[in-house]
């Protein structure tokens, strides 16, 4: 199997705009992720996927791969199947298997966290696999930048909402909150019928790209992560991050290419 990261980003953020390049310890954020999803063991190819010269500019300048997308996506997701597209004719219409959707605001991304949602697509009997961890205070349990999940018996997911769920107006025992990370594996024929099917209500009220996959009857197998993450929407976060990559292990591997 041929397997693709592929990494969204766009400069027009509506929470914090130019998000992908504020920098941590001087490396603009994009760099972060593109340099430690390289470190994943499973993938082929590792690609920014973007509608701004700034990025594939910078990327580029590392060394990186980056390929230009329209700027009129949406969705990460529908960003990421036309890169899938634009790769592959790239490369020479070489098919990939496996694309795997990778945050460009997670710059604490474990390269071991990607390789967790890949392998539940290696037995060939699953279409999607998304990555989740679970969240242990009420801050970020109530926090509408989290997506929360709630999950059937198989771990399929049920439903996505940036509200609290399950509700805890009528049980007062202990719940088990999980946020869905937008690290997400796709096989190829998923991610194209993503974008082929009709734009859902939930997905639209929620702002989350994969009600639309439930909405339409498409399971979602969640896998939990061990690892810690932490996503940046605003300065204070930049500023949480940072402090928390001082003593990371994998940055101290790639610093140098600052």
């Amino acid at each position: 199997m041929r397997i693709l990261g592929v990494i969204p980003a766009r400069m027009a953020a509506t929470r914090l705009p130019d998000k992908p390049m504020k920098p941590i310890f001087g490396m603009p954020m994009i760099g972060h992720c593109y340099l430690r999803s390289k470190m994943s063991s499973l993938l082929d190819e590792v690609f920014v996927a973007t509608c701004d010269q700034t990025i594939i500019d910078y990327v580029e300048g590392i060394g990186g791969k980056a390929i230009m997308t329209s700027n009129i996506h949406e969705r990460a997701t529908e960003r990421s199947a036309e890169a899938l597209l634009n790769i592959e004719a790239l490369l020479g219409n070489s098919k990939f298997d496996i694309i795997v959707m990778i945050q460009g605001d997670e710059p604490l991304v474990d390269p071991e966290m990607i390789n967790e949602i890949i392998k539940p697509l290696l037995s060939g009997d699953k279409m999607v696999s998304n990555l989740m961890v679970n969240l242990s205070t009420k801050q970020e349990i109530k926090n509408p930048n989290n997506v929360k999940v709630v999950m059937d018996l198989n771990q399929n997911a049920l439903y996505m909402s940036r509200e609290a769920i399950p509700s805890v107006e009528k049980f007062k025992g202990k719940i088990d909150y999980y946020r869905q990370l937008g690290l997400i594996a796709f096989t190829r024929e998923a991610l194209l019928k993503f974008v082929a099917l009709e734009t859902t209500n939930l997905e639209i009220i929620e702002s989350v790209d994969m009600n639309r996959f439930l909405e339409h009857g498409i399971p979602i197998h969640m896998v939990e992560t061990m690892f810690e993450v932490d996503a940046v929407d605003t300065p204070q976060d930049l500023i949480r991050v940072e402090k928390k990559m001082k003593d990371d292990k994998l940055y101290k591997q790639y610093k140098a290419k600052i």
